[in-house]
Formats: C-alpha cells, sequence, structure tokens
C-alpha cells in the first residue's frame, strides 16, 4: 500500500456544475490513459470478468475451503465481501465477526480463497454508532463519531484514526467504506445528521477531517470510499427502507467534497447513493444513473478510480426495479464494483451464481457491454495494485 502524506489544502475553486448532456455521456472515455496502464489479469474468464464486479455478504464466521464463500471467490475471482457482526438470521449469534482470534483467522481463510491475495475485505467502521468492531467482541469499539470528532485537536483526531485504521490493519481488514463525506445540512436527517455522521455543514471542514481520515487509513494499509455521492445529508428518509427523494432538499453544495477531495487528493473509491433526484436525472435514482456517475463524477469531477454502489438490496432499488433491471442499469451508470450485502434481511439474500448468470445474460442480449466489465476489471486491478 502506498503511504500518502498528509494532504495540503488548497481552497480550490470549483469547476461548472452544468449538466453534461447523454450524448456526451456516451461518448466520454473516461480515464483512459490510467485504465490502459493496468490490463486485466490474463485468463480470466468470462464468469471471472463479471465476478470481479461483485462485493457479497456471506453467512459465516469462518470460510474453510469447502464452504460456499470460498468456492465463490475460487469460482468467480470476486472483487470483494463485506462483513458485519450482526446476523439477520439470528441475533444471537453473529455473522462474521465475534472476536479479535476469530477475525483474523476468517480474514486469513478469505485471503487463502482467493487467486491473488488481494481480496477486498471490506467492513463500515467510521466511528460512533457505525463501527463493526465493536468492544463486545474485544476489539476497541469507542471510536467517537463524526460530529464529535470535529471537537478535538487535530493531533488526537490523526490518533483516533490512526488506531483505528491499525486495528482495521491487524485483523486482516483492507478495505473500509467510510468516511462520510454527506453534509450536515438537514437537521431532521435521521441516517446521517442525528447519528452524528457528519463532519458538519461547511465543505472545506469535511474535507478536513475526511482526508486525515483517509491519510490515517492508507498509513496502515487501508483503502477507503467517500460516500454517499452525490449527497445524502439533505434527506429525510432511509433509503434501507425505500424510495428517497431528494429534489426539493438536495443542495448543489453538498457535491462540493467530491470535487475537492478529487482534485487534491488521492481518492481510492467512491459509494454511490440510491437517492433520486431530478435535478441530476429525471429518471433514475443516483446507483443507476449514467448521468450521476459517468456524467457529473467521471466526466465533470474527473474521477477516475473505482466506484462502488451502495448495498443494491436496499429497499430503495430492490422494491423497485427488480434483480435483473437493477444490474443492467448499475453496469450500464458505470459503477464498478456492484454491492450485495446479503444483510438486510433473509428473504433479499441472493446467490453469488444468480448474480454472475442474470449478468451473463445480459451481455449475450447486448443490454450490457463487455467492454464496459473489462474497463471496470482495470480499474479494479489499479486499485488492489495499492495493497
Amino acid at each position: 500500500m502506498k503511504h500518502f502524506g498528509l494532504l495540503t489544502f488548497f481552497l480550490l475553486v470549483g469547476c461548472s456544475l452544468n449538466a453534461v448532456n447523454d450524448k456526451e455521456v456516451e461518448n466520454q472515455v473516461i480515464g483512459q490513459e490510467q485504465i490502459e496502464a493496468v490490463s486485466v489479469k490474463p485468463h480470466r474468464t468470462l464468469d471471472e470478468k463479471i465476478g470481479s464486479m461483485l462485493m457479497v455478504g456471506f453467512m459465516g464466521t469462518s470460510a474453510p475451503k469447502h464452504s460456499q464463500i470460498c468456492k465463490d471467490i475460487r469460482k468467480y475471482d470476486l472483487a470483494g465481501v463485506i462483513l458485519f457482526d450482526m446476523n439477520p438470521v439470528n441475533h444471537k449469534q453473529a455473522k462474521n465477526i465475534s472476536g479479535k482470534w476469530q477475525l483474523t483467522k476468517l480474514t486469513r481463510e478469505l485471503q487463502a480463497c482467493s487467486k491473488d491475495g488481494k481480496l477486498l475485505i471490506s467492513v463500515d467502521q467510521e466511528g460512533g454508532k457505525v463501527q463493526r468492531l465493536k468492544s463486545k467482541y474485544g476489539f476497541y469499539g469507542k471510536f467517537p463519531k463524526a460530529s464529535d470528532v470535529i471537537q478535538l485537536s487535530d493531533a488526537r483526531v490523526q490518533q483516533h484514526y490512526n488506531e483505528m485504521g491499525a486495528e482495521l490493519s491487524s485483523v486482516g481488514i483492507n478495505y473500509n467504506l467510510a468516511p462520510d463525506v454527506d453534509l450536515a445540512i438537514n437537521k431532521k436527517n435521521y441516517v446521517i445528521y442525528k447519528l452524528g455522521r457528519s463532519y458538519g455543514a461547511n465543505p472545506k471542514q469535511v474535507v478536513k477531517y475526511a482526508s486525515i481520515f483517509m491519510d490515517a487509513m492508507h498509513n496502515n494499509g487501508v483503502l477507503t470510499s467517500l460516500k454517499h455521492f452525490p449527497g445524502h445529508g439533505s434527506s429525510l428518509g432511509d433509503t434501507h427502507k425505500g424510495f428517497v427523494d431528494v429534489t426539493n432538499l438536495w443542495k448543489e453544495v453538498e457535491l462540493e467534497p467530491y470535487r475537492l477531495l478529487a482534485q487534491t487528493h488521492n481518492i481510492d473509491t467512491v459509494m454511490v447513493a440510491h437517492v433520486f433526484n431530478k435535478k441530476l436525472d429525471s429518471k433514475y435514482p443516483a446507483t443507476l444513473s449514467k448521468k450521476i456517475v459517468n456524467g457529473k463524477l467521471r466526466h465533470e469531477f474527473g474521477f477516475d478510480g473505482v466506484v462502488i454502489t451502495d448495498d443494491l438490496q436496499m429497499g430503495a432499488i430492490n422494491k423497485k426495479y427488480g434483480l435483473r433491471n437493477t444490474l443492467k442499469l448499475a453496469i450500464n451508470a458505470g459503477n464498478d464494483i456492484l454491492l450485495f450485502g446479503n444483510q438486510l434481511s433473509v428473504k433479499s439474500m441472493v446467490k453469488t451464481s444468480t448474480l454472475v448468470n442474470n449478468i451473463k445474460n445480459l451481455i449475450n442480449s447486448g443490454e450490457v457491454s463487455l467492454n464496459d466489465i473489462e474497463a471496470s476489471n482495470k480499474r479494479l486491478d489499479s486499485l488492489k495494485n495499492k495493497l
């Protein structure tokens, strides 16, 4: 993993937010120089090319060779896995995390299943209410939430996040789905504001603390993900439960952290939210929108790294679009990693083979381009070269 020094902040003037029309988005070649420099792994089969776009959740606190998750990692060359402590099937049992020794053993088993030892093993570890490594499992578990972090000295913040990164790395977690760069602009927002997940309403302040967070993770060999593009701070609803329209609440300033960080920091990945916003796309929510992912994030902001969806099993997507259409739209929008956490309910769980077969059918029918999948593979391979 490359080590990144602490960022020197520049007060940058953002580029125009004029809409990009559909034709420009269609014809835009994103980051071609960068992704051509990294070739797709030789002899990758079609199943493996598809699998390399998938990050999945699974049941189990171990991953022996005969386990289904290990078989899936080997067969499909999965991009990664996401780990949770809470078990949606049985709340009295852990899903993936029950202790330090157990988690270390699990991540080693998972990497042994992979072909290159660079499987992305991810968790949500922001601090506050959002931290999977809890004290009841023997971890520190007391990292402060973002709204408390901003009350601390910079030195203390750096210490907190370096300790967080070190703890993640020590148990084999190499990908933290954080920091949250949503703006605290709606005091009625439960999922961001009321949980204290935001560093504030000022984009430059958010950028400052997000950068400290990312530097600390990088110093410990852990990749990061900015979230939730193009902004979840103004919302009232919860995309876990259903469709959330932010058209009348969303403000353009919510894009500012991404624009600033895209120009001043080595971003690993960006997670896209399921929010619907007519100002940016009159038809699709952000995760499924080519205008927002390829148009706004890649073309306008110049981000040529990996884009990951929020969990595609959330109610905002799952209830409205169905699996096949979700896969088609998410890939065509420009996402590189499709996240299926298998966490929200027993009913929503999906087999990896089902995902692969659906995408294969989409390729065969011409509804999804193999070239787009291979471009995503190249971006993912470039990301994994940082590990």
